[in-house]
């Protein structure tokens, strides 16, 4: 039956497995905790929250990477402190890494601790700074999406791709309320404020890698935020890309993993989608 899962086949110690088994043994643990989480924490505002499931998460993912490749770099939201200064500094250090893993290990934590049940695990690695691998597992509808450098795109075994509208008009957008209420969330407004008459709706999940899955599967027509982090944007980045659209940062210049403010879309609307930002002055 057409509808019916597949899994994907990959050899047994492949990157791509590894990511797979990483992402779905996390979710399903991260799933038993919902609602039994003992310590919530504020990192860089009220809005930016870590528990210490996130931690556990990140720490079982961690461990199964290493395992399978001990001489590679790993990243992870977790081990690096609050605020876009550090972020940037962590990635900035492993900058000369060959293999770099970077995860995301609850991609909503605030969903997550309301029980609002939109968070994902979210897993790429890089080769020389370019993405090749790419997981985004939602545990709460077992939905794994899955991206391979050349390879295409893939949720639950299924070829995915982009959505057909071509104008702003007929599209559904989906964006997010940074944790930075200093820089990121005015210019979030802004944007908000100029694309929502021009859209045919705008959404707001609150899990930045979901939102790129689903554009990937053709579910949204564009996402875009300010003041995102790398394990925000990796693997959704290489999704967006194989499914058929475009991953830029707001003003149009090529995704690369420093990138904090991005745009992704079916590609067939980006070139309005970035102007309405840009005559917002929504974009940096």
């Amino acid at each position: 039956m057409s509808d019916q899962r597949e899994p994907s086949v990959v050899s047994g110690k492949s990157f791509t497995a590894v990511a797979i088994n990483c992402a779905a043994k996390a979710g399903e643990w991260i799933k038993t905790k919902l609602g039994n989480y003992n310590r919530l924490d504020m990192k860089y505002s009220s809005h930016d929250l870590v528990t210490e499931v996130d931690k556990g998460s990140e720490q079982l993912i961690k461990k199964l990477v290493l395992t399978h490749f001990p001489h590679h770099s790993f990243l992870g939201e977790e081990g690096v402190e609050p605020g876009p200064e550090a972020s940037a500094q962590a990635l900035a250090d492993q900058s000369e890494a060959e293999y770099l893993w970077i995860v995301d290990p609850i991609d909503g934590t605030t969903n997550f601790v309301h029980g609002f049940p939109f968070f994902v695990v979210s897993i790429a690695l890089a080769y020389k700074g370019e993405v090749i691998v790419g997981v985004v597992y939602d545990p709460m509808k077992d939905e794994l999406f899955l991206a391979e450098k050349g390879k295409g795109a893939y949720v639950s075994g299924k070829r995915m791709q982009v959505s057909k509208e071509d104008a702003l008009s007929s599209s559904l957008i989906a964006t997010g309320f940074p944790a930075d209420h200093l820089y990121a969330l005015p210019l979030n407004l802004k944007g908000i404020q100029a694309l929502a008459p021009q859209v045919r709706n705008l959404r707001s999940s609150g899990s930045a890698a979901l939102h790129m899955a689903y554009v990937a599967a053709g579910r949204l027509t564009g996402f875009w935020e300010i003041g995102l982090n790398s394990w925000d944007l990796a693997a959704g980045s290489l999704l967006v890309q194989e499914s058929g659209g475009i991953v830029t940062d707001t003003q149009g210049k090529s995704y690369h993993l420093g990138v904090r403010n991005v745009a992704a879309s079916n590609g067939l609307m980006h070139e309005p989608f970035l102007k309405a930002l840009a005559d917002a002055e929504a974009t940096e």
